[in-house]
């Protein structure tokens, strides 16, 4: 029998009800019918939403039986709810994805045979042409750069939401960002673990629907505050300062 992979899909929601239908369906039509794809789950954590996602959520449980969904009692921002989703999944690999649409499940297509033949443990989706509006591909595109100079990396996509990682490593990391930085914190994470991360070409597409749920201005204050954060702990960590952190597993 040809060798199949059990795949955990982990999602933060925060008033997607334009989408989180679509998404859902989409990703359970995927990963049930893959001949690669063995057992399969989806965790989706509600971060606190006012618009019904919960609701649809709670409703999309009895046609998708394999999902999970883990809800926030008030908004705390997608990076405490991405690491809720990726703390309740169980299976062997974690792909990591946005509620939005942006990132169709069938790009996993071009992760799954590295997988199988062993090329890693970190896989990550490059977007060839980001279909986000010009302010935020510049923003982006500029955090993306200075990541890279801080951290002595060369990633084409820093902040890619969209990750393909073994799911005890994914677990054991660490995670503190409390906003969108979240997909920023975890290229991160996994470098100074000590794996490497294998870049994968994707398409990226427009939202489905509704609109982002944070600002602009805000988003980007925080992301240069955060990507500052993460240069300034990974110079300590080479100094000595901080204690390395130790590799979750040998890739």
């Amino acid at each position: 029998m040809p060798r199949t992979i059990d795949v955990s899909v982990a999602a933060p929601a925060y008033n997607e009800a334009a989408n989180i239908a679509a998404s859902v369906r989409e990703w359970r039509d995927y990963l049930r019918g893959h001949p690669a794809v063995g057992a399969w789950e989806i965790v989706v954590c509600d971060d606190g939403s006012s618009d019904g996602t919960g609701a649809i959520l709670r409703d999309l449980r009895e046609a998708v039986p394999e999902l999970v969904v883990v809800t926030f009692g008030r908004n705390r921002g997608a990076g405490a709810a991405i690491a809720a989703a990726i703390a309740a999944t169980r299976l062997d690999w974690v792909v990591l994805l946005d509620s939005d649409g942006q990132f169709p499940i069938a790009e996993l297509d071009r992760f799954l045979p590295r997988v199988e033949a062993g090329d890693g443990v970190a896989f990550s989706g490059a977007r060839v042409k980001k279909a986000d509006s010009l302010p935020y591909r510049w923003g982006s595109a500029a955090s993306g750069a200075v990541s890279n100079v801080l951290h002595g990396t060369r990633f084409r996509d820093f902040n890619s939401i969209f990750k393909l990682v073994h799911g005890p490593l994914l677990r054991s990391v660490p995670l503190e960002s409390g906003g969108m930085n979240c997909s920023t914190e975890i290229t991160a994470r996994i470098a100074e673990l000590g794996h490497t991360w294998v870049e994968i070409p994707i398409r990226h597409r427009s939202r489905g629907g509704g609109r982002r749920g944070w600002r602009f201005a805000r988003g980007a204050l925080d992301r240069a505050l955060f990507v500052t954060y993460l240069g300034f702990r990974h110079w300590l960590l080479r100094r000595g300062v901080l204690r390395a952190p130790m590799p979750a597993e040998e890739g």
